[in-house]
């Protein structure tokens, strides 16, 4: 059984918010995220959940953020369920800061196909996919509630007013020293960090980093002993992280596009992506994970949040 989505209604909850993945219930100075089973890829959610994916979200995204709070403060408050996290409620900037130290994946696709700038950034000639960057990039996006997610440069956030440039400098030297400790805390369990993207909010004047953390969703890794051998014989990397997802979609002609139909998931599909996001939150933590009962996922979930209450 998964957890495709939840429909609850505590007593002092003052909003709701559902997104591609997570669920989010509002209270007057706090949230509950409940991260469900659903997956999405080139920002749409397909159509079959995943058993156990929105547990390993949940606890590979509370395993860093307790791992960076020394470096910025960050939303989390407790985790009552596996599939569970309750935190401050922020005010969430409308952008996210994609840090990227390899050239993989988007960047990789318009770097082939012939770009050269990135979100204002201008990339060096003669890279190969997969080649380490000179030094790690941040190429930012628009935060969309709907649809998909836009480039967008740091010149065009400040000049837009969408952050000012004195918190935007502030969000850069965050991004950059949270994607520095997820770098050394890859290279202890033998990945490289590829790219990843942080969201930040504001709460009583101050900056947090809210949502998840350096998750499969929200980052990609390289296999590290196996990355020179790879990129000397030109190979494809081994990966830990969604792209495997993206890929098959891009092989049966889907990439989110008008008219594309999403291709249908087997129950073996789905069974192999489970496995490979267990796999990752196994490597990528170090401990063993424990599956959560799923007889009544969204009943175990209700009574977690419940013995929460009031918040």
């Amino acid at each position: 059984m998964s957890i495709s989505q939840t429909n609850f209604n505590f007593p002092g909850q003052t909003g709701f918010y559902r997104g591609k993945v997570r669920e989010v219930y509002s209270f007057d100075d706090h949230l509950v995220m409940i991260a469900t089973d659903r997956i999405s890829a080139f920002d749409v959610v397909l159509p079959r959940a995943i058993p156990h994916k929105g547990q390993v979200l949940n606890q590979t995204a509370a395993h860093f953020l307790r791992a960076t709070a020394d470096l910025v403060p960050n939303w989390l408050i407790s985790v009552p369920d596996p599939n569970v996290s309750v935190g401050w409620r922020c005010e969430p900037y409308a952008v996210e800061m994609v840090v990227r130290g390899y050239l993989a994946g988007h960047a990789w696709r318009t770097y082939r196909d012939g770009g050269r700038v990135l979100c204002g950034v201008t990339l060096p000639e003669g890279l190969r996919e997969s080649d380490r960057l000179p030094t790690p990039i941040i190429t930012p996006t628009t935060k969309a509630h709907e649809g998909h997610d836009e480039d967008i440069s740091r010149d065009e956030i400040i000049s837009r007013g969408i952050v000012s440039e004195a918190e935007y400098e502030q969000l850069e030297t965050y991004a950059l020293v949270l994607f520095e400790r997820g770098t050394q805390m890859a290279a202890e369990r033998g990945l490289l960090l590829v790219d990843t993207k942080y969201e930040f909010g504001k709460r009583d004047g101050q900056i947090y980093l809210i949502d998840e953390v350096h998750t499969p969703d929200s980052s990609r890794y390289f296999y590290a002993d196996q990355y020179e051998d790879n990129l000397l014989h030109n190979r494809p990397q081994k990966q830990l992280s969604k792209e495997f997802v993206r890929e098959w979609l891009i092989s049966h002609n889907f990439q989110g596009k008008d008219g594309q139909v999403v291709p249908e998931m087997s129950d073996e599909w789905i069974a192999q992506i489970s496995a490979r996001y267990v796999e990752l939150y196994e490597t990528v933590t170090g401990m063993a994970f424990e599956p959560a009962d799923l007889t009544d996922p969204v009943a175990r979930i209700e009574a977690s949040i419940q013995a929460q209450l009031p918040l």
